[in-house]
C-alpha cells in the first residue's frame, strides 16, 4: 500500500475493453519481417569476473532460450559498440518480455543496450534505446 498526501492509494480498476494488439505483435513503426528487439550484452574483456560472467550468460541463454537468435561472443568492440559484447534478438513481444525480465535479474556485472528495429539505426541505438545497468557511449558516427 502506498501513500499519497497521507491518504491510502489503491490500484485503479481498469475499464473493460479490447486487449492491446501489442501483446501479440510489435506496434506500427517496427520493420516487418525483422526481429523486433536487439539486446547487446556488454562486458569488459580485461576484467576476469566480467568476462567469465558474460561467457556463462551467453551459454545459459543458448540453453534456456533456444528460440532466440544469439550471435557469437565477441572479445573486442564491434561496430558502434565501445566494448566487447554479444547480441540476442527477439522476434515477438512475448519473447521480448520474457527475455527482458529474465535478463534484468541474471545479467550480473554486464550492461545491456536494448533497442527496437525501426529501420533507423541511429534512432534505434540512441533515442529509442533502453539500458540495463550503465549506459555506454556509442560510436554514433557509425550509425548515420
Amino acid at each position: 500500500m502506498s501513500r499519497v498526501s497521507g491518504e491510502e492509494e489503491w490500484p485503479l480498476a481498469n475499464a473493460p475493453g479490447p486487449r492491446s494488439k501489442a501483446y501479440d505483435e510489435f506496434p506500427e513503426g517496427f520493420v516487418k519481417g525483422e526481429n523486433g528487439f536487439d539486446f547487446h550484452v556488454y562486458y569488459i574483456p580485461s576484467d576476469p569476473e566480467s568476462a567469465k560472467h558474460a561467457k556463462e550468460l551467453h551459454d545459459r541463454i543458448r540453453k534456456e532460450f533456444p528460440e532466440l537468435v544469439i550471435y557469437r561472443f565477441w572479445d573486442k568492440p564491434m561496430g558502434p559498440h565501445p566494448t566487447a559484447m554479444f547480441e540476442v534478438d527477439t522476434q515477438n513481444p512475448h519473447q521480448t518480455g520474457a527475455f527482458f525480465s529474465w535478463l534484468a535479474v541474471n545479467r550480473g556485472p554486464c550492461d545491456v543496450l536494448v533497442h527496437p528495429n525501426t529501420g533507423d539505426a541511429y534512432k534505434d541505438h540512441t533515442t529509442l534505446a533502453t539500458w540495463m545497468g550503465r549506459q555506454w557511449p556509442l560510436y554514433e558516427n557509425l550509425l548515420r
